[in-house]
């Protein structure tokens, strides 16, 4: 009886998710016929709008945890634990400012939301070397210009019991090349509402959204990468500890 009610919730929320997609797609089309400058803000906006009404009508609420150290003003490299495809729209509704997320260029394959994905994402074959070389090229430059960037440092979705998969050296990399903070951040409750394994256990229910302390490079060089990406993951994960250890006492 769970599943078929979870396979009725997903159907629904898919249905819900491509209806505003199409919704918003004249917006999508006319804003990508204006300078990059002015185009990518209002389209930025138009994935949020599209979250916010996606997220409010499947019966999801995401709650934010706000830093008021977060600086919306800054440029900054977001990063966060990565466990179900919620992810995507908890980070988009909760940073303080816009920002280029890196993601797998698998999904441009799908009719319609493919297109949409190509204009707001930095894309990487990630079994392509001169792919990823050049995406994180196009990552630092989008710091150079002021622009904030996502990357979800465990690489694709964590499907194990682990809290956090090991991390790959490129956000702690560009990091400490460009001297960009990273702003790491907790999603709670994702995994289980949404498991990647198995999706039809899908269930509406508060994510929750913590905008951890921001973790300055000053201190590290090139030759600190492993020490500075091991700093975050023990930090980052030592707190997703806590908060599970929380949930099961309250």
């Amino acid at each position: 009886m769970r599943k078929i009610a979870g396979a009725i919730y997903l159907i629904y929320s898919l249905s819900v998710f491509f209806a505003v997609m199409f919704l918003l797609l004249p917006f999508f089309l006319l804003f990508s016929l204006l300078p990059s400058k002015i185009s990518y803000p209002l389209l930025f906006s138009c994935i949020r709008l599209w979250s916010l009404i996606t997220m409010t009508f499947i019966f999801i609420k995401i709650k934010t945890h706000k830093n008021p150290n977060w600086d919306k003003n800054k440029s900054y490299i977001y990063i966060g634990n990565h466990g179900s495809y919620l992810d995507a729209p908890a980070v988009i509704l909760s940073t303080p400012s816009i920002f280029k997320p890196l993601g797998k260029i698998e999904m441009v394959n799908f009719p319609v939301f493919g297109w949409i994905y190509k204009k707001v994402v930095i894309m990487v074959d990630r079994k392509n070397k001169e792919s990823r070389a050049t995406s994180v090229t196009a990552l630092k430059a989008e710091l150079n210009a002021g622009m904030s960037i996502l990357l979800f440092p465990e690489g694709t979705m964590n499907t194990t019991e682990m809290m956090l998969k090991d991390f790959y050296d490129g956000a702690f990399k560009i990091s400490i090349e460009t001297q960009t903070p990273i702003a790491p951040m907790l999603i709670l409750n994702a995994k289980k509402m949404l498991p990647r394994k198995h999706p039809l256990m899908v269930s509406p229910g508060v994510l929750h959204v913590i905008c951890a302390d921001i973790i300055y490079p000053e201190n590290y060089t090139m030759d600190d990468v492993e020490t500075y990406k091991q700093a975050v993951f023990k930090e980052m994960n030592n707190q997703l500890l806590q908060f599970k250890s929380y949930e099961k006492n309250h």
